[in-house]
């Protein structure tokens, strides 16, 4: 079949991306989905860092590739074997799909998969198939999704069902914001009631941090960013203190305020800046969060006294250290009885042709969370 999506021919194509266009909108042949795997009408996918990430180079993927990861839509057609979903199911997409049956995934950290980091740095599905076409070009998959489009054929490992209930446009931000930020808190950090708890980097990501850290019933919860706007909207949701990253004594400031430091320091803005930020308004015996993603070349340096010292904990958090099929429902739930207000995350709602512009606005930090709407 043929399909609409935003196709990155190249990495590292000069900003301004609402002029320079990195993104092609091309028609692309679509092929039937094989032995598990499932065709997906796409509603809604949200514009991430991650997908940010590919385009200027930051986290080298193979080219061409047709980009997003963060999705939500209804299943069309089921491939050979897949007998656990029905068409006219609605759908999550999860961009690390699980084999189930490697070391990670018999731990239960399915978001550490073997074969899934393996297929999505080939630009593959969880087979290794490439279903995406353009004459007789393969195009690479994004993350085991390829979400930018009007459909795209995934690994039913990729897909978790959710309640047709639940507004699609709002759905999409559960597969990435929503269980990579939440889950930092609630998996990753396991912050307890009245912990205090720093959110470094107020992106989509760290905003759902931010509202995790509220339903976990944080006592004090600290925002840092640059952006001044995005302080402010995180008192909105929750935060009880907000400070500048850029200021000087910024760190000093938040320790003062803490009294040393706060028991979880999450850190969100990809940045080796931020990580050290984050490092150091930890208190002594915390623990200092992760979820950034810096390119690979970047380095981290720390005191290691302090590990011992101090007994301080530096922990990485991929997808949340999620069990998507677990999580994902339960934010939902959570998101339905109000205690999780994921929809205040979503700042604009966009079409397939101005995804250029969206990722303009995202790379200059006028948007929390966009969607590209179908």
């Amino acid at each position: 079949m043929k399909t609409r999506g935003a196709v990155l021919n190249a990495m590292g194509v000069e900003p301004p991306y609402d002029r320079t266009k990195p993104l092609a909108i091309d028609e692309v042949e679509l092929r039937e989905p094989g032995r598990g795997e499932v065709l997906v009408r796409i509603a809604a996918a949200g514009l991430c860092h991650s997908d940010l990430s590919v385009i200027n180079g930051d986290r080298p993927r193979p080219t061409p590739m047709l980009l997003g990861h963060e999705a939500a839509g209804i299943v069309e057609k089921l491939g050979e074997g897949v007998d656990s979903l029905a068409k006219g199911d609605h759908v999550v997409l999860v961009f690390v799909p699980s084999c189930g049956h490697c070391i990670p995934c018999a731990e239960g950290r399915p978001a550490l998969c073997t074969a899934g980091a393996g297929s999505n740095t080939a630009g593959t599905l969880l087979g290794g198939q490439r279903r995406i076409f353009r004459g007789d070009q393969a195009i690479n998959h994004h993350m085991g999704c390829s979400a930018f489009a009007q459909y795209a054929v995934v690994a039913r490992n990729s897909l978790v069902k959710v309640d047709p209930e639940l507004p699609l446009e709002e759905a999409a931000l559960f597969g990435c914001a929503v269980l990579t930020g939440v889950g930092a808190v609630v998996n990753t950090a396991k912050v307890p009631m009245g912990a205090t708890v720093a959110i470094v980097g107020l992106g989509g990501v760290g905003l759902a941090a931010l509202l995790g850290a509220v339903a976990s019933g944080a006592s004090r919860i600290v925002a840092v960013d640059l952006a001044a706007d995005k302080r402010e909207f995180a008192r909105t949701l929750g935060a009880t203190d907000a400070f500048d990253a850029g200021v000087p004594n910024a760190i000093d400031a938040i320790r003062d305020a803490t009294q040393g430091g706060v028991d979880f320091a999450l850190e969100f803005a990809g940045s080796v800046k931020a990580m050290d930020l984050a490092y150091r308004v930890t208190r002594r015996g915390g623990t200092t969060v992760t979820a950034g993603l810096p390119p690979p070349n970047a380095t981290f340096a720390l005191p290691q006294t302090h590990l011992v010292a101090e007994e301080r904990t530096v922990k990485g958090s991929y997808i949340g250290t999620c069990v998507p099929a677990r999580d994902l429902p339960r934010y939902v739930a959570l998101y339905r009885q109000g205690k999780l207000p994921v929809d205040k995350l979503l700042t604009h709602r966009l079409k397939l042709d101005d995804i250029n512009a969206g990722f303009e606005r995202l790379r200059v930090g006028q948007a929390i969370r966009q969607v590209v709407v179908f």
